[in-house]
């Protein structure tokens, strides 16, 4: 969308009627123009209702990032420095290139809305509108990427334990996929894709990008290859109110700092307890289809220090390092 759609967004955010002649004033812009972004905003998939004499309001309000705001909840002691995009195509790939260039650590770009975000295996991540959180941190290690095994998981575990704070703890089946998705009985809610540079004995730059589905329309769960849910459904949001994403961008930030900080300090060991407790597969029969289309099955018996996924088969428990995880059987087994 153009720039005069995002600012036409903002003004309508709060839900309320907004005359097309004031919108015009404070946007200093034509009602014609005014009508023309409305009609992008539709466009993009947001529901805007237009009554004559009373002019226009999105059918649900949105919480729009705010650079301002997440600097309000963030902590004292946080080190990023926030920069919102109204869009982009990958935000991982727009803070790899800032990386190349020099972009300080603790360098962090979200975006209203993100075109073509990408998950793990390169799978498309489908992001509607003002309706998820997608932002990207850069974290800078003295070490190299060989020493940072264990690092997805643990960011994994920084996502899932921010969302606690909002009461996601208080929803049953909510829990951690290896390597590091957050899903609610089979739907995700949340996923993480990690992207690392540098020499392999260190320094190396790691830019860990976080997508989350606050708000689900129906049209953007069909474009999703997979089961998917929202938070705003499972913490029934009913007030009419849309989930603050600002204050959660900052929830997560400090969540991150803390995390990466005793990443750092002592690797994956500390969190591999946590981690555990949340594994939704746990003791469960499952299929890890490995690179290439190789299919191991066997029971989750948990992760190594490393961050490895433990597969108990045929030839006894084994660990492997990548892969994807599905259910092969629904009931756990011992």
């Amino acid at each position: 969308m153009k720039p005069l759609a995002y600012q036409l967004l903002r003004l309508l955010a709060g839900g309320e009627f907004q005359s097309g002649a004031v919108l015009a004033q404070a946007a200093g812009v034509s009602r014609a123009s005014v009508w023309n972004a409305v009609q992008e905003i539709e466009a993009a998939g947001l529901d805007v209702f237009s009554v004559r004499g009373r002019g226009y309001r999105l059918a649900q309000p949105l919480s729009m990032l705010d650079e301002s705001k997440v600097s309000q909840w963030l902590g004292e002691t946080a080190p990023f420095t926030v920069e919102i995009v109204d869009e982009a195509a990958s935000t991982n790939t727009l803070l790899l290139q800032r990386a190349q260039a020099g972009a300080p650590h603790a360098s962090v770009i979200a975006a209203e809305w993100q075109r073509a975000g990408r998950g793990r295996l390169n799978r498309p991540w489908h992001a509607q509108l003002g309706g998820a959180l997608t932002f990207s941190v850069l974290w800078r290690f003295s070490q190299g990427a060989a020493t940072l095994a264990g690092l997805s998981l643990a960011a994994g575990l920084a996502v899932v334990r921010a969302l606690d704070t909002f009461g996601l703890d208080n929803v049953s089946g909510v829990g951690l996929k290896w390597p590091n998705d957050v899903l609610w009985r089979g739907r995700k809610i949340a996923g993480i894709l990690i992207e690392m540079q540098g020499d392999a004995l260190g320094p190396s730059a790691v830019v860990i990008g976080v997508g989350i589905n606050v708000r689900l329309s129906p049209a953007t769960g069909a474009r999703i290859d997979q089961a998917a849910t929202d938070l705003e459904t499972l913490l029934k949001t009913t007030d009419g109110q849309a989930l603050d994403r600002n204050r959660l961008l900052a929830t997560l930030l400090d969540e991150f700092n803390r995390v990466l900080l005793d990443f750092e300090r002592a690797g994956f060991q500390p969190f591999r307890e946590d981690w555990q407790r949340r594994h939704v597969h746990q003791g469960c029969a499952v299929r890890l289809t490995l690179p290439g289309g190789v299919r191991e099955s066997g029971v989750a018996r948990g992760v190594g220090a490393d961050g490895s996924l433990l597969l108990e088969t045929a030839r006894g428990v084994r660990p492997f390092h990548s892969g994807d995880v599905s259910v092969r059987a629904a009931e756990r087994v011992t």
